[in-house]
């Protein structure tokens, strides 16, 4: 599918990364608004955010960076190395101070979900309306039952590392998408996109579970401003039990269950998601 929006590909050089990263320019944008979408372990930002890119038009730039362990970014020497989330979000804080960015929206799916709560945390007055695709740590009402699912994303991590890859991707989708529609094509499709570089997605894996330690879930989702949830409407019901009550006690806090898919949702149901954040992005202006 060809874009409809011209794009620039860059890398950042960072003393211990090579950051790639993509900006999107819409010329006949419904605002001078800008966006940065973070995406989700094991697959590249083009690839996670491509075909809903596509049909964003209240946004004149999109920011589509390649985390760590991802894409086109890479350590120095080009081997794979293990990271934690702080150093995604710093890596993000450099790539928007480098841009001029100080001022813009933020979109973030899975594991880009926590980065993005995170650099929501770190620079409050940069960042505007929010927008989280079932984002990590956000899975479960109860906090133990949220660490015992980490430990079973690290059991997917240790398949990652030996031979048997496709096993652990696989026990992967069986733990976030326990009630997904299983075809051969699907499978096969999320697969091949997971299995590009292993390591990296065994890494960012690794990095989520890690800061499960380290991380006070409610005082991060305190610090965030106008948020706008997805959740995927096959996701597991404890998911949605969370992010109901979150809406239901946080007036800053919008859930939308996404209806038909999983938590694949952006590359299952791009077009009806980009909908709502149009939406959503005119509710957040007419109330500000």
């Amino acid at each position: 599918m060809k874009h409809p929006f011209e794009h620039q590909d860059a890398v950042l050089t960072l003393p211990d990364q090579h950051l790639h990263y993509r900006v999107y320019r819409n010329r006949g944008a419904l605002s001078s608004r800008r966006l940065l979408l973070i995406h989700g372990a094991g697959v590249a930002g083009e690839d996670t955010w491509h075909m809903l890119t596509a049909c964003l038009n209240h946004w004149s730039e999109i920011l589509v960076p390649d985390l760590r362990g991802t894409g086109h970014s890479h350590f120095p020497d080009h081997q794979e190395h293990a990271f934690d989330v702080h150093e995604l979000v710093n890596d993000m804080g450099v790539l928007v101070d480098h841009l001029g960015w100080w001022q813009f929206d933020l979109g973030g799916y899975s594991l880009g979900g926590l980065v993005s709560m995170l650099l929501k945390q770190r620079y409050p007055d940069r960042v505007g309306k929010q927008f989280l695709l079932e984002s990590a740590v956000l899975d479960r009402p109860d906090w133990q039952s949220t660490v015992e699912l980490r430990q079973r994303y690290s059991e997917a991590a240790v398949h990652l590392r030996s031979v048997d890859r496709e096993q652990g991707i696989r026990q992967f989708l069986n733990t976030i998408s326990p009630n997904r529609r299983v075809s051969e094509q699907a499978d096969a499709a999320a697969v091949s996109r997971l299995a590009r570089r292993p390591l990296g997605f065994a890494h960012s894996l690794d990095a989520v579970t890690a800061a499960i330690n380290s991380i006070d879930r409610n005082a991060l989702v305190a610090a965030q401003g106008d948020v706008s949830s997805f959740i995927g409407g096959q996701s597991v019901e404890l998911m949605h039990q969370l992010h109901l009550s979150l809406a239901e006690r946080m007036p800053n806090w919008h859930y939308f269950m996404v209806s038909g898919t999983d938590h694949s949702l952006p590359f299952q149901k791009p077009r009806q998601i980009a909908r709502i954040m149009g939406a959503e992005l005119e509710r957040y202006l007419d109330a500000v």
